[in-house]
């Protein structure tokens, strides 16, 4: 677990070490059983199994208790933690060398409830790890969250035409190998696959729809992958005009910020076509360090990341109400932050958005106006399912007074000032 707040090269190093001391303990225990048989007639241990992709056999039964050894490489935290919470799954292996990072991807197959199933496929990946998909790849948006990935794809090695309603922030991408659409009509026709990231449900609907949009360039067999956070009934629309031209539909959402878009350590959210998720496998890894596949009709991930973000921005807001409450009683920021950052609620999020506000560093890593957007629709959401959501509602009304103050293009931390105002 100790991966998980850390970057992504860091995170492949443990990777690496986790897998030599796989096959050096395996080699090790192979040595002692092949001694053993020789010297007092003992059987050597069973090696473990390798599941294929295809061993569909694996995935329905399992392993018994009995068929595990103790000669079988011992999983690592994480696989340990994922093994505990599933019924069925594999991890996938490669004979590449023990240096090398692996990608490991875990299948759970859908119970018996009808829940939702999810494939979720942890990428660590470096330079030169990933093979980048002969398709050619488009991609609309360049703000906070699209300028990143866009910055990967390119690092990665795949061949990426750009667009962006303001066209000077195709620049700098274009001089690191980037090709100019200029239209997002244009941009589809030219790619095989094509991504939109933008703030909210009136740009997306206005990039599919407008004048010169993505649906004068839609063709059959044409992929288009809504990566914006907006709300289902949107991405049920857009679906619905892409595959009526015979477009093939995904909606993929981010979780994340710029600095982790940057990093290339996005947790994407995908629904809809699950053969364009396929497609894109060489994208998400270049661009996130986790992606989900949640099955079911499109809208499924606009509904998951909107409960994410909820989640955030209520608990972003608490943080600040706790931040001024010390300073109105006379307690120590400072004090009240280094207690917090050694509780139970630690976490690498709570710590840089603290300092910032600490710092009166407001500088924007996730819009203050986006999350406040993303509880509007999170609360619409929960109206039309009867669904009570007094927190988010309560937190909704503070970012509302911070972006009177002027604070909408702030980071979502500049909630703080709606406390001190």
């Amino acid at each position: 677990m100790i991966k998980i707040n850390k970057g992504k090269r860091f995170q492949q190093a443990v990777d690496a070490v986790e897998e030599y001391l796989k096959k050096a303990k395996g080699k090790d225990q192979t040595h002692s059983d092949d001694k053993s048989k020789s010297d007092k007639g003992r059987k050597a241990a069973k090696p473990m199994k390798i599941i294929e992709e295809d061993d569909e056999d694996a995935f329905k039964g399992g392993s018994s208790d009995k068929e595990q050894t103790d000669s079988d490489p011992e999983p690592s935290s994480v696989q340990r933690l994922v093994a505990g919470t599933v019924s069925g799954f594999k991890w996938e292996s490669s004979p590449a060398s023990s240096m090398e990072p692996i990608t490991k991807r875990l299948k759970i197959i859908e119970e018996d409830t009808g829940s939702t199933s999810i494939q979720a496929a942890d990428s660590t990946a470096i330079n030169g790890s990933i093979t980048p998909t002969d398709k050619r790849i488009g991609f609309l948006g360049l703000g906070l969250m699209g300028s990143g990935v866009v910055s990967n794809l390119l690092k990665m090695g795949h061949v990426v035409t750009v667009w962006n309603r303001t066209a000077e922030k195709c620049d700098l991408f274009i001089q690191e190998g980037a090709r100019l659409g200029r239209t997002p009509a244009e941009v589809v026709s030219m790619c095989d696959i094509t991504f939109s990231c933008v703030s909210d449900p009136k740009a997306a609907r206005d990039l599919v729809l407008g004048p010169s949009g993505v649906l004068q360039g839609i063709r059959p067999g044409k992929c288009y992958v809504e990566m914006s956070t907006v709300d289902p009934e949107t991405i049920t629309e857009l679906a619905q005009v892409i595959t009526s031209r015979g477009g093939r539909f995904l909606e993929a959402p981010v979780s994340g910020s710029q600095q982790l878009s940057n990093d290339g350590m996005l947790v994407i959210v995908a629904a809809g076509d699950r053969s364009v998720y396929e497609d894109c496998s060489s994208c998400f890894q270049a661009m996130g360090k986790t992606s989900f596949f949640i099955a079911g009709e499109a809208g499924n991930a606009a509904r998951m990341m909107l409960i994410l973000n909820m989640v955030q921005g209520s608990f972003m807001a608490t943080i600040a109400e706790g931040l001024t409450l010390a300073q109105a009683t006379g307690q120590s920021q400072q004090t009240f932050l280094d207690i917090l950052c050694q509780g139970q609620m630690a976490s690498t999020f709570v710590d840089q958005k603290c300092q910032n506000i600490l710092q009166g560093n407001f500088k924007p890593d996730y819009y203050l106006k986006h999350i406040q957007k993303d509880l509007r629709l999170a609360i619409s959401m929960g109206d039309s399912v009867n669904h009570p959501t007094p927190m988010a509602a309560a937190a909704n009304e503070v970012y509302k007074r911070a972006k009177a103050l002027d604070q909408s293009d702030n980071d979502m931390s500049a909630v703080y000032r709606a406390y001190i105002h």
